[in-house]
């Protein structure tokens, strides 16, 4: 699955996030990434579906279930970034109800975010309503502390700056509310074996021959690659100022859901201090 895409406007520094072929900075890596998924956007839900074989539709009901807790409070304000085309956005909306405050809907690629507007824009005549936000994961035009909760779903690897990303999303929730990230990892064993041949040799072919782009589709096994492992991602969002990190793999770890609760402000400080 080509994943969704945030993270522009970074200075030169070197990568520490998402490393495209050619990109030489963190700037660098955030233009090609939004170039790269604007080019796919009008065949992404296909290629998603047929690359997954649909169970990419299970990782996202798993993931908005999770929260249903927070989505149930109609009051709650909810971010969902580098939405792409807006299905993590659905599985939310689907535990919303009428009149819910809006989920903001947010991507920096402008051709997936017109296509995520098309399938939530306005209300249902069951669900809440969603607005689409062309907006920066590591630039969030929100102010402090005014979030009960960020999820995001195969994008946040893509990000230019993993702790900057960590650093953004801890700025925005409030004290106690919450993040999910939603994204592959590599499993282990056998079926890791097996993955990694589909996953590096079977699943760009077929990405190419449907989506009509292979750029895509040979940077997902390099990205999920360089993604840091569960372990190491826990440590990260520790170190950002989050509290009860977590990582509930999903399909035999082929991804798998981190989450946490956004501590004090002091937390992140104390953890930045230490390091």
């Amino acid at each position: 699955m080509p994943p969704r895409t945030s993270a522009s406007g970074v200075g030169s520094a070197a990568a520490t996030g998402a490393t495209p072929e050619g990109a030489l900075d963190e700037r660098g890596a955030a233009v090609a990434v939004q170039a790269m998924f604007n080019s796919i956007a009008p065949r992404y839900d296909i290629v998603n579906h047929v690359l997954s074989v649909n169970i990419d539709r299970l990782w996202w009901w798993r993931t908005a279930r999770r929260f249903r807790d927070v989505l149930a409070d109609p009051d709650a304000a909810i971010l969902d970034i580098c939405c792409g085309t807006g299905d993590m956005t659905m599985a939310l909306l689907k535990h919303r109800s009428p009149g819910a405050r809006p989920v903001i809907a947010a991507d920096f690629a402008r051709e997936m975010l017109a296509r995520g507007a098309r399938k939530f824009t306005g209300p249902f005549s069951q669900h809440g309503c969603a607005i689409a936000l062309e907006a920066d994961a590591l630039h969030l035009p929100l102010r402090g502390e005014s979030l009960d909760l960020i999820t995001t779903a195969f994008g946040f690897r893509n990000l230019a700056n993993y702790r900057h990303g960590l650093k953004e999303f801890h700025r925005v929730l409030k004290p106690g509310a919450q993040v999910g990230i939603l994204d592959f990892s590599e499993p282990e064993g056998l079926l890791g074996k097996l993955y990694q041949i589909y996953f590096r040799r079977v699943l760009p072919h077929i990405g190419k021959l449907i989506g009509g782009k292979d750029s895509a589709y040979n940077y997902l096994p390099a990205s999920v690659s360089k993604f840091p492992p569960p372990a190491e991602m826990l440590e990260m969002m520790r170190e950002a100022g989050f509290l009860k990190v977590r990582w509930t793999p999903y399909t035999f770890g082929i991804a798998g859901l981190f989450t946490g609760v956004r501590g004090p402000i002091e937390s992140a400080l104390t953890s930045s201090n230490q390091n």
